[in-house]
């Protein structure tokens, strides 16, 4: 495995030396100030706060008793260690700790700290897991924090690392913006506010991590709870921290998602009055999502026609499905004269799904398989057999849940299944008569701010939303898409071909007049309020893809 592999498999991405160095002299004050990088990597806080603590007149015999760092993997600890000493003249071996940090405890392992700063790893749920996810969730509970099993590694890591301040340290660290938003991530922003005085937030419009897509923030935390002073501020880019000018402090920061903060107030004027309104609800309410099949190498499950004759695959050998990708879902549906051009085309249409007694072309393509030892991947030797995939039930909507413009539904009329490039959603009774419209209704600007307000930014533009916060997404109630089913039918036609020829905005303007403002008689000031909230976080994300 190449190094940069190595480090990714492992949730650590180097930190630009302007952001630790803005760290180190937020975090440390005075040269008695005790420091500690936990996951101390290649020393990227370390070096920058024994500068600190130089700058601040402190001795080379007491920084090497103060400067403290943990790290799991022994190689990168010596690393760190013969980086500080290099570049720095000073030991400060004994003083690292190798090994998992969430084993360790204060004032027992590590002593209680002025200050703690660093860039946690990052490793999704799906890796994070197993002893590894037991030890996070133990070290966060230990401090009166529950964190979700689907939470990803930095969550309890964030909390773990709290724990090792005095009353009224201070907390420095680099995060993915999930912080902002995600539903796993409430209990950290509630310790957070009841754990610190002040709390602040930075953002960047610019992309600050070139080899990471996830949006970062930096979390500065400090004094003693509960927190009376929170701020979000935003910059352009690392070369702005130097010159960080804030804004006046919030005095009633709230645990809820916090992406909320950075909308205009004319934005949170308006969502305050479509909610006393009442069209709209969660997606929830609507119905339910899948992720879609998983078969563990599309390549060779999922194939076209003229693969299906080239091995002799009858009809009773393979399934009907949206090809991967979300390319070909483009309109307000999916007709089976959408999927005969695509296979015409020579797009994945077929899944390969032998019967209970697979014919003799079926055992030849499986005895392939095995021959590509596609039968030992996870995903494959984990089920029995090996490649008979999970089907799913047929959609009534596919989901196209990462996008450029935001999240957008498509109707499934042919009862196509679907990999996990994009959701399912199976609508509930109240729905389901209007599995016609709901599409179109969905592409409301309203609809499109709650994705991004639900939603995952990343540093390339994309907003993603997995299939729990995407159940948060705010669509049109049944009783108001019922008042507009007839515009919304009339208007169907346009809209699918606005989407099919790119043109996503003039689409939403169409859906904006028959549900913001014929359905629910509101006032161009709140429709354009959502529209200026709406554009203002769309542009954040647009900007960052150009970084």
């Amino acid at each position: 495995m190449n190094p940069l592999a190595a480090t990714k498999a492992r949730g650590a991405f180097f930190t630009p030396p302007e952001m630790a160095g803005f760290i180190a002299n937020w975090a440390i004050r005075t040269p008695e100030d005790r420091v500690l990088e936990p996951s101390c990597g290649e020393a990227a806080f370390l070096v920058p706060a024994i500068e600190r603590l130089r700058a601040l007149r402190q001795t080379d015999l007491g920084i090497s008793r103060q400067v403290w760092g943990a790290e799991l993997h022994a190689p990168s600890a010596r690393i760190a260690c013969e980086m500080i000493r290099s570049s720095t003249g000073i030991s400060i071996s004994e003083r690292v700790r190798i090994g998992d940090f969430f084993e360790a405890r204060s004032e027992r392992d590590l002593p209680l700290m002025d200050a703690c700063i660093g860039n946690p790893p990052y490793i999704r749920y799906q890796s994070f897991a197993g002893d590894a996810r037991k030890r996070g969730r133990e070290a966060a509970f230990a401090a009166g924090v529950p964190i979700d099993g689907l939470a990803s590694s930095w969550a309890p890591f964030t909390v773990h690392a709290a724990s090792f301040l005095k009353s009224g340290g201070r907390l420095g660290l680099v995060l993915p913006a999930e912080l902002l938003s995600v539903n796993y991530a409430a209990p950290v922003r509630r310790h957070l506010l009841d754990h610190f005085g002040c709390v602040r937030v930075i953002l960047f419009e610019e992309r600050v991590f070139p080899d990471v897509l996830e949006e970062v923030v930096l979390l500065l935390a400090e004094g003693e709870g509960p927190c009376d002073r929170f701020d979000i501020v935003q910059v352009a880019g690392l070369s702005d921290l130097a010159t960080l000018e804030t804004r006046e402090w919030s005095t009633s920061p709230d645990a809820g998602k916090w992406t909320k903060l950075l909308l205009p107030e004319s934005t949170r004027e308006a969502v305050v009055a479509i909610d006393a309104v009442g069209g709209f609800t969660s997606l929830g309410d609507a119905g339910t999502i899948s992720t879609g099949m998983v078969t563990g190498g599309n390549d060779y499950f999922c194939i076209s026609e003229a693969e299906r004759l080239a091995h002799d695959l009858s009809l009773a050998q393979v399934r009907r499905m949206l090809p991967p990708g979300s390319k070909h879902a483009r309109g307000i549906d999916y007709t089976s004269a959408h999927w005969e051009e695509a296979r015409d085309e020579g797009a994945r249409v077929w899944l390969f799904s032998p019967s209970t007694y697979p014919s003799n072309a079926a055992r030849a393509y499986i005895r392939q398989g095995e021959e590509l030892e596609l039968d030992q991947a996870y995903k494959c030797r984990v089920r029995t057999p090996w490649f008979r995939v999970p089907a799913v039930n047929a959609p009534d909507l596919f989901m196209v849940y990462m996008a450029n413009e935001g999240p957008r539904f498509i109707e499934n009329p042919s009862r196509l299944l679907n990999v996990n490039s994009v959701h399912g959603l199976y609508l509930n009774a109240a729905y389901r008569d209007l599995v016609s419209v709901l599409p179109t209704a969905s592409l409301t600007t309203f609809t499109l701010l709650g994705a991004e307000l639900v939603g995952r930014s990343y540093g390339g533009g994309l907003l993603k939303l997995e299939p729990r916060e995407a159940l948060n997404l705010p669509v049109p109630t049944a009783a108001l898409l019922k008042r507009c089913k007839r515009q919304l039918m009339n208007a169907r036609p346009t809209v699918d071909a606005h989407l099919r020829h790119g043109r996503f905005n003039e689409a939403v303007r169409i859906v904006d007049d028959i549900i913001l403002v014929q359905g629910m008689s509101l006032g161009p000031d709140v429709v354009d309020g959502v529209r200026q909230g709406r554009e203002h976080l769309f542009g954040r994300r647009k900007k960052r893809s150009q970084g």
